[in-house]
C-alpha cells in the first residue's frame, strides 16, 4: 500500500474525519515536486498524515528536501506516525504557533491546515515564508454547518491573504476551498 491510500486507511480506522481532501491532495503532490534542490516544507495540521502522504509522494524519490508536519493533538499525531514515513519527513507534536515563533529560518511550501497558523496568528505563517515561497490554505470555502465563528476568521484570513502586497494570490473552488499564495522576491 503507497503512502497516501496508508494514511487513508489510518485515518478510517480510528474514525479521524478530517483529513485532507484527495483534490487538495494532488494540489500539494503537484506543489512538492516542482521544489527546487534543498527545499523547506512545512505542514500544520498533521492529522492523520494524509496531507503529509501527499506532500511525501510529490517529492519522492527526492531525497534533498525536508518536511516537517506538525500536530497538536498528541493522540492524532500517534495515528499519523504509524506510517512508514520517507527519511525526510518528521512529525512533530506541539502548538504550531510555538513552532513558528521558534523555527530557525523560512519555508519553501507551507501547508496550513490548523486553526493555529491559519486562522489564529496567519501572521507567523506568512512570516516563515520565503521568497518565491509557496502558501496553500484550505477550509476557505464556508460549509452551513460550520460555525459562524469559523466563517468569521475565514473571512480575515481570506482579506489578510488576498490583500497582502507581498503575496501574489489565487482563490480556488478546490476541495474545500484553497487560497494560494507565493511571496514576491525583495525588490531591489
Amino acid at each position: 500500500m503507497n503512502l497516501i491510500d496508508s494514511a487513508y486507511a489510518r485515518a478510517e480506522a480510528n474514525g479521524f474525519g478530517q483529513s485532507c481532501e484527495p483534490p487538495v491532495g494532488r494540489l500539494l503532490a503537484t506543489l512538492a515536486a516542482a521544489l527546487p534542490p534543498g527545499a523547506r516544507v512545512l505542514e500544520i495540521g498533521t492529522g492523520a498524515g494524509a496531507g503529509t502522504a501527499w506532500l511525501a509522494s510529490g517529492l519522492l524519490p527526492r531525497t534533498d528536501v525536508s518536511v516537517v508536519s506538525v500536530e497538536l493533538d498528541p493522540a492524532i499525531s500517534a495515528i499519523a506516525a504509524q506510517g512508514e514515513w520517507p527519511a525526510f519527513v518528521e512529525l512533530r507534536v506541539g502548538d504550531a504557533l510555538e513552532f513558528l515563533a521558534a523555527a530557525e529560518g523560512g519555508f519553501d511550501l507551507i501547508f496550513a491546515d490548523a486553526m493555529a497558523g491559519k486562522s489564529e496568528g496567519i501572521e507567523h505563517t506568512l512570516a516563515r515564508l520565503n521568497p518565491r515561497g509557496t502558501l496553500v490554505v484550505d477550509d476557505m470555502r464556508a460549509v452551513d454547518d460550520w460555525p459562524d465563528a469559523f466563517k468569521v476568521r475565514q473571512d480575515l484570513v481570506r482579506r489578510t491573504l488576498l490583500d497582502d502586497p507581498g503575496l501574489v494570490c489565487v482563490e480556488l473552488e478546490h476541495g474545500t476551498g484553497v487560497i494560494i499564495g507565493v511571496r514576491r522576491p525583495p525588490t531591489g
